[in-house]
């Protein structure tokens, strides 16, 4: 319990200078002022008996060591990323060595962290070394992308959220050029890692898809459904590196010298050697640093001959890693780890034996083991997550004695790349558990109430923190607590618990219930991304997808959209289409823009073995929709002007019924706007949905054309581009346009009736929202839309 003081004391000023980093020098000076004052204290006979806190000495010396180490850290850091502060929204070129695996965005770029080697103006940069999140196009080459790489690029910046360990977001314009590989065992690991994903990718999904996650920690196979459904049933955990991942090869290795009667150096020795081999493989990344140190400090415990100070281990590696790197303080993969494995330390034993009162010994450990991580973790995750998974704990007693059996028989096929067949059949094994995990969470995502919707923030904590102790001291034996507390422990724990069955009531079939019937375009909230309803005498139409499945699904299920007539993938950009494997079984034809990759055809292949028809658009193509009709403006066949992207997706106009004019221009450029104006000619629309959720690059003599009453704009908030841009939202001023944005008003409703256009929306605008351009004189025009919201 001694290192409870430290390891607190290390979180919380890592805490204050990553988000005050002003105040990295002041604290340092402090910490280590008063650590020479106590020293003194103690040093000095006659002092150190009058002071009663000098008896405590030793322990705030460290404490204060601490402190003072880390604040001196972040301050000797400080300059350096003022330095780069000073390019934010500036074009740079930037020499930079990635630190961690890409994984996909919602943007379609690959991102990293990395450290800068060089960065500044022009073609012949300064060195300036901090640390950054970098955004690239994938190649052909990305699959060999990997900590040590050094690249090239030129990028965009913008300034990093408060206390990321990244001093700027770097968004890379081009290709990247690719300097170095790294060191010869960086690039070893790197071919063998893009071995063994191209290997496992001949099985089917989802096994296929997992698989190169639980070996090596490479999760950019893993599709957008798949992402969901493993985020919702809570086993996402599982394609991480983890310190469960480092225990399985250090007890091979350990018990492999063991069989060999090797001592208990020789074992521990051969166990960090073993961890050292695996870490360059997955690549020594912040993530699996974390790991490792955590199950390196176990491994110190063993040596020292304490292999049951948990606590104390754990502690000791979370105090080296914030010494180590401050800014982990702020990282919730840092405080889910800390909290996972603080749960199996101290939760699970007495959760194990609460249980086995009623349950065989194995069942009884077998659910106190995810239990109480669950437990742990809940808080932590409503911090920073909108979902609670409620099918955690039964997911991972199906899915987690699957996971050790698919790591090591992924690491043992990596090993065996130098001879093919035994590989094969290696890989092919670890497929078999590798799919059961994928499918437990398939299933068990879409069991109902499989996850519950919180807004995300401390008073969410709060109460989720209180449910879980309510539920541990259930469990758990324990003395009967006396008369009077009987009453208050139970009565704070039904308050508890009808708080959140009411909360869940009121965000559920109250706000249904609310919502008008009689819709006919339905923007819904996906974050950065497009996803547009529209609906005509019972058929529907899905506008593109948005990134993620999970918000897309809220949004139909909310709707009572179970299925759609016509799905239009205005072009295949991740924010787009990356939700689009969802709908499989869903859908009954799909209308797309141009293909250019495989990875597009594969995702049209996926909707037609879902029984869609596949349909490529044109300019002239017209269709119905119930009583209202659609027309394609955009793109021209066989488009030669514009490459395939942004400036070919589909222009969509569409009106009749009760559905208003409307012209929804995906992701259009000016450039392309300016040609879609001029050949053809679009006028007089009631509705716009604005190209590239508000981009400043944008035609303003096209919405002059088009003069609407209403633009709506599906865009994230905080999102990382700045959009929409002022210089776009002037512009509809400028026409006295309507502007409502789902980051501000989230899922957006808008009808047609003899009295004009309605709107209503799921929040109030906020307060420092300027108003509206004023109402239209007459003309034919439609008046403003009559805005509602609950």
């Amino acid at each position: 319990m001694r290192m409870v003081p430290v390891a607190v004391t290390a979180w919380v000023v890592a805490l204050v200078v990553s988000f005050l980093p002003g105040l990295a020098a002041m604290t340092g000076a402090a910490a280590g002022l008063a650590a020479v004052v106590l020293l003194g204290m103690r040093l000095h006979p006659a002092r150190r008996r009058q002071c009663a806190a000098s008896r405590a000495a030793p322990l705030s010396l460290v404490c204060l060591a601490v402190a003072a180490a880390i604040a001196g850290s972040a301050a000797l850091d400080a300059p350096a990323r003022t330095d780069a502060a000073e390019f934010a929204g500036h074009v740079v070129t930037a020499e930079v060595r990635l630190r961690s695996l890409p994984s996909n965005g919602s943007d379609g770029r690959l991102w990293a962290d990395a450290d800068t080697i060089r960065l500044g103006a022009g073609a012949h940069p300064a060195a300036l070394a901090v640390p950054v999140r970098i955004g690239i196009a994938p190649d052909r080459r990305s699959a060999t992308l990997g900590p040590g790489t050094v690249l090239r690029v030129v990028a965009q910046t913008k300034t990093a959220d408060p206390g990321e360990r990244a001093a700027l977001v770097l968004f890379a314009q081009g290709d990247a050029e690719r300097v170095s590989r790294g060191s010869a065992i960086e690039a070893l690991a790197g071919d063998v890692r893009a071995a063994f994903i191209q290997r496992t990718q001949r099985f089917p999904p989802p096994g296929s898809e997992l698989l190169p996650g639980l070996a090596v920690g490479d999760v950019r196979a893993v599709s957008a459904e798949l992402d969901a459904a493993m985020k919702a049933s809570g086993l996402s955990h599982l394609t991480a590196v983890s310190g469960s991942n480092l225990a399985l090869v250090a007890a091979g290795a350990f018990g492999l010298v063991a069989l060999c009667g090797g001592g208990r150096r020789s074992r521990i020795g051969a166990a960090v050697l073993a961890l050292a081999g695996f870490v360059v493989l997955v690549t020594p990344q912040p993530s699996v640093i974390r790991a490792a140190a955590m199950a390196g400090a176990a491994m110190l415990a063993l040596l020292l001959g304490r292999p049951r100070a948990g606590l104390s281990v754990l502690l000791l590696a979370v105090t080296v890693l914030l010494l180590a790197d401050p800014r982990l303080a702020a990282a919730p993969g840092f405080a889910l780890s800390a909290g996972a494995t603080a749960g199996l330390i101290l939760l699970a034993p007495p959760l194990a034996r609460g249980l086995g009162r009623w349950l065989p010994r194995p069942v009884a450990l077998a659910i106190a083991v995810p239990l109480s991580a669950q437990l742990a973790c809940g808080p932590i995750i409503a911090l920073f997550a909108e979902q609670q998974s409620i099918v955690s704990v039964l997911a991972n007693m199906l899915a987690e004695p699957a996971s050790p059996i698919a790591t090591v028989l992924g690491l043992l096929a990596c090993l065996a790349m130098p001879v093919p067949p035994l590989a094969d059949l290696l890989a092919a094994a670890a497929w078999l558990p590798s799919a059961w995990i994928g499918q437990t969470a398939l299933v068990t995502a879409a069991l109902p109430l499989a996850t519950l919707e919180v807004p995300a923030g401390l008073p969410t904590a709060i109460g989720v923190a209180v449910l879980s102790a309510g539920l541990f001291w259930v469990l758990v034996p324990h003395r009967p607590l006396p008369g009077l507390l009987r009453p208050l422990v139970g009565g704070g724990l039904a308050v508890a618990i009808g708080t959140v069955a009411g909360w869940a009531v009121l965000v559920g079939p109250v706000t249904t219930l609310q919502r008008p019937a009689d819709w006919a375009i339905a923007m819904c909230d996906v974050g950065q991304g497009d996803a547009v309803l529209v609906r005509s005498a019972g058929r529907t139409m899905l506008i593109d997808t948005g990134p993620d499945p999970e918000p897309l699904r809220r949004c139909l299920d909310d709707l009572g959209i179970a299925r759609l007539d016509l799905l239009v993938l205005t072009h295949f950009d991740k924010d787009h289409a990356g939700a689009s494997d969802v709908l499989a079984g869903r859908v009954d034809t799909v209308l797309h823009g141009p293909v250019d990759t495989r990875a597009h055809e594969q995702r049209l292949e996926r909707l037609q073995r879902g029984g869609a028809a596949v349909v490529a658009a044109a300019a002239g193509m017209t269709g119905r929709l119930g009583d209202a009709g659609w027309r394609v403006l955009w793109p021209r066949r066989d488009e030669k002007v514009f490459p395939p992207g942004n400036d070919v997706g589909i222009v969509l106009q569409i009106d009749g019924g009760e559905v208003p004019r409307s012209v929804f221009l995906a992701d259009l450029s000016a450039a392309s706007q300016a040609m879609l104006r001029r050949i053809a000619h679009p006028h007089g629309a009631v509705v716009v949905k604005v190209a590239h959720h508000g981009s400043a690059d944008q035609d303003p003599q096209l919405y002059a054309a088009l003069n609407p009453t209403l633009a709506l704009i599906s865009v994230g908030e905080g999102n990382d581009y700045g959009h929409p841009r002022q210089k776009t939202l002037d512009m509809l001023s400028a026409v006295r346009t309507t502007v409502e944005r789902t980051d501000q008003r989230g899922l957006i409703l808008v009808w047609q009736r003899d009295d004009g256009l309605h709107l209503w929306a799921e929040r109030t605008v906020p307060a420092d929202t300027p108003a509206p351009p004023a109402t239209r004189g007459p003309g034919g025009r439609a008046p403003s839309p009559t805005a509602r919201a609950p």
